[in-house]
C-alpha cells in the first residue's frame, strides 16, 4: 500500500475521520512540537484533541454574531454540556466577569416555514464563548469530557445558522399559537426524548439535494461541501434511510452491546419488545441498561459523575497505566484520585491495607487490558476488595471487546469506545456504559441515570455506527487471528527487546479468567527494539496507516507514547512505560500480505542496527 501523506485523513478522503496521517517519527514528533511543517498540512485529527475544520468554521461565524473580536468559541449539543464547559472555566478563573464566559443557545426560528423533516429534526447547538486567552482552559473540557460537539452536527447545523433558520433562543418569543410555542432545547434529560436532536441523519430528499444544498456559497468561513452521508446511505446501501429508522439503528446498537442481537437487522421492521440478555456473563442484562455517548471518553466522564452523584463525594483509584484523559478526569471533575500507575499485586497489596485502615474511595476505575502496556488487572481480587470495603469498579472493556473477554460480572459499570474496534471504519464516534443488573449499586445508579442522562448521540453518526457494527463479531475473529501472527514474527525477532500482548503478558492468567469460550487475546499489541534508531526506522518504512487511534479495520501503526505522552516522557517510564515504544492495531488485511510488510520493516531496523 502507499503511505497516505502527512496531514491527511485517516481513511483517505474521509471528511469525518477520527485519525489522521502521520507518516514519520519526525511528524509525530513535530506534531507535539506544534512544528508548522506538521501542523500546517493538519486536514484533520483526533476528534477530542483536533477541532474538527467544520466545527471550527462554526464556531468563528457564532462569534461573528455574538461576540466580539476578541474571542473565541467552543460548540456543544446541548446547553447542559456547554453550561459544564462555562463552569470550568469560571472554576479555574474566578476572577472572571460574566461577561467574560457566556452560553449562547441555538434553536429553530419556528416562525419560518420549515420542513416537516427539519421539524422533525428539532436541531440546537449551545455555544461557549469566551475571552480568546481562556481558549487554553475552554480546551482542557473539550478533551477530558467528550461533551463536544461531533462534526457531522456540526456541519449540519451550520448550515441551518447561516440560512437564518438556526437563531439565539433569547430573541423568540413566546407565541400564542401551540405550534410556535418558546422552545426551551435544554429540557430535563430523558433516556429518548420524542422532541431529540438526534433523530435524523444527513440523507438526501427525494429531489437529490441534501439538508447541506442552498447553504449562501462564498462566505469567508465556509466548509466544503461533503457528500459522505448521502453517498454511504445512497449508493453502499442502495437507498435512502426514512427518518423513523434511525430510533430503530439506535436500538439494534444497543442491543449488539448488550449481546442480545448480533449481525445485521431490517431497520424498518418493527423491533421486539424489550430483551435480556446472559451472552455477557450476567443473567438479565437488558438493552435498557445500555447508554450511548457521543464518544468513549463521554461515557467515562458520565460514568464518573454518575457515581459521584449515586454515592457522594468520594476520592476515586485509578488502577493500572490508564489512558492519558482517564486519569484527568478522575483527578480533575471531583475530589482526587489516588492512582496505581503499576497495577501490580503489590499495589492491590497496599490498596486492602487502606481500605483495612478505614480509608473509603468512590470506585476503582482501570482498563481491561490497558493501553499501551496490555497489562490485565486481577478483576476477582478487585471485586472481593470491593465487595467486602464498599466501592464500586467501572471498567473500560475498549480494547479487550466482549467478544473476547467477559468483565460484566466483575464490574457495575463498564465503558467503552465504540469509534474502535466496533465500528471499525474510523469514520465515526460513540462510546456506550452499561449499567450491570447484578450489581451491588445497580438501583441507585440506575435512578441517577434516569434522572441525569441527556441522549446527545446526533442521529447521522448513529446509523454510520449502527452499519459499520453489523459485522463486527467476524471481524474481531479476523483481527485476532491476524495479530497472533504479528505476534509470532515480532516475538522470533533478535531485535525485539520486549512483546507486550495479553497471551505472553505476566497477567494472562488474569486475561484467561475472562476469557469467552471462542476468545481470543485481541487485536492490539505493542514492542520494543533495543535501540530508538531501530524503532524510527522500522516505523518510517512500514507500510500501514499511520496515526493516533485504534480499533481500526486496518492495520494502524503508532509511537503511542510520544503521541500520548510527549511532555511527560519520564512519568510514563517509571511505570514501565518506554518512550520508544510502537504500537499496533491489527487489522483485517491478508496475513501474507501483513508479513511481507513486516519483514521489510524490519529489514530497515536491521539496517539501522548495523
Amino acid at each position: 500500500m502507499s503511505v497516505i501523506e502527512l496531514g491527511e485523513s485517516i481513511p483517505a478522503l474521509t471528511p469525518h475521520a477520527s485519525s489522521v496521517s502521520l507518516p514519520t517519527w519526525a511528524d509525530n514528533v513535530g506534531y507535539e512540537e506544534g512544528q508548522e511543517r506538521v501542523v500546517g498540512k493538519m486536514t484533520t485529527g483526533y476528534p477530542r484533541f483536533f477541532i474538527h475544520k467544520a466545527i471550527a468554521a462554526f464556531a468563528e461565524d457564532v462569534v461573528k454574531a455574538h461576540g466580539n473580536a476578541g474571542q473565541s468559541a467552543m460548540l456543544f449539543p446541548s446547553c447542559r454540556t456547554a453550561q459544564g464547559c462555562a463552569n470550568f472555566i469560571r472554576a479555574r478563573e474566578p476572577s472572571l466577569a460574566v461577561s467574560d464566559v457566556q452560553v449562547v443557545n441555538l434553536v429553530l426560528d419556528k416562525s419560518k416555514a420549515i420542513s416537516e423533516t427539519l421539524a422533525k429534526v428539532h436541531p440546537s447547538i449551545s455555544a461557549v464563548v469566551f475571552r480568546k486567552d481562556l481558549f487554553p482552559i475552554a480546551k482542557q473540557y473539550w478533551q477530558h469530557s467528550g461533551d463536544g460537539v461531533s462534526s457531522r452536527r456540526a456541519e449540519f447545523c451550520h448550515g441551518l445558522f447561516q440560512e437564518g433558520v438556526l437563531i439565539d433562543e433569547r430573541t423568540l418569543k413566546p407565541a400564542t399559537n401551540g405550534a410556535n410555542a418558546f422552545q426551551k432545547p435544554c429540557k430535563g434529560p430523558r433516556r429518548y426524548q420524542r422532541a431529540s436532536t438526534d433523530k435524523l441523519p444527513l440523507i438526501a430528499k427525494p429531489d437529490g439535494r441534501t439538508a447541506e444544498e442552498g447553504r449562501p456559497k462564498g462566505t469567508e468561513n465556509e466548509v466544503p461541501e461533503s457528500r459522505e452521508s448521502s453517498l454511504f446511505l445512497e449508493e453502499r446501501f442502495g437507498r435512502n434511510l426514512d427518518v423513523s429508522l434511525v430510533d430503530n439503528a439506535r436500538l439494534a446498537i444497543r442491543r449488539r452491546i448488550s449481546g442480545s442481537l448480533m449481525g445485521e437487522i431490517d431497520l424498518a421492521t418493527a423491533p421486539a419488545s424489550q430483551t435480556t440478555s446472559s451472552a455477557r456473563g450476567v443473567i438479565g442484562l437488558s438493552d435498557d441498561d445500555v447508554y450511548l455517548y457521543p464518544c468513549g471518553m463521554n461515557s467515562i466522564f458520565n460514568a464518573h459523575q454518575t457515581m459521584l452523584k449515586a454515592r457522594g463525594q468520594l476520592k476515586s483509584i485509578s488502577f493500572g497505566f490508564p489512558y492519558v484523559d482517564t486519569l484527568k478526569i478522575l483527578e480533575k471533575f471531583g475530589p482526587g484520585c489516588l492512582f496505581y500507575g503499576n497495577g501490580s499485586s503489590e499495589d492491590l497489596d497496599d490498596l486492602e491495607t487502606r481500605l483495612k485502615a478505614g480509608e473509603r474511595y468512590l470506585a476503582l476505575f482501570c482498563e481491561f487490558p490497558g493501553n499501551p502496556m496490555l497489562k490485565c488487572p486481577n478483576l476477582k481480587r478487585i471485586r472481593k476488595l470491593a465487595d467486602t470495603y464498599d466501592f464500586g469498579v467501572v471498567v473500560d472493556e475498549t480494547i479487550g471487546n466482549f467478544i473476547n473477554v467477559h468483565v460484566l460480572p466483575y464490574a457495575d459499570v463498564v465503558v467503552s469506545s465504540l469509534t474502535k474496534i466496533f465500528s471499525g471504519e474510523c469514520n465515526v464516534m460513540g462510546g456506550s456504559t452499561i449499567l450491570n443488573p447484578k450489581g451491588k449499586y445497580y438501583s441507585s445508579l440506575k435512578k441517577v441515570v434516569e434522572t441525569e442522562y441527556e441522549d446527545n448521540y446526533w442521529a447521522e453518526d448513529v446509523i454510520f455506527m449502527e452499519r459499520n457494527s453489523r459485522h463486527f463479531v467476524s471481524r474481531i475473529e479476523r483481527i485476532n487471528e491476524n495479530a497472533e501472527v504479528i505476534c509470532d514474527i515480532l516475538k522470533a525477532h533478535p531485535l525485539v527487546k520486549a512483546l507486550y500482548y495479553p497471551k505472553y503478558n505476566d497477567s494472562r492468567e488474569h486475561y484467561d479468567a475472562c476469557r469467552t469460550p471462542n476468545g481470543g487475546y485481541g487485536g492490539l499489541l505493542s514492542f520494543e527494539f533495543q535501540t530508538k534508531a531501530q524503532a524510527v526506522a522500522f516505523f518510517d518504512r512500514i507500510e500501514t496507516a499511520k496515526g493516533p487511534s485504534l480499533g481500526t479495520n486496518f492495520t494502524l501503526t503508532s509511537p503511542y507514547v510520544i503521541l500520548a505522552h510527549f511532555l511527560e516522557l519520564e512519568w510514563a517510564a517509571q511505570f514501565g512505560v518506554p518512550a520508544n515504544l510502537l504500537r499496533i492495531s491489527v487489522g483485517l488485511e491478508d496475513a501474507e500480505d501483513l508479513k511481507s510488510r513486516f519483514a521489510v520493516a524490519l529489514q530497515a531496523a536491521e539496517k539501522a542496527a548495523s
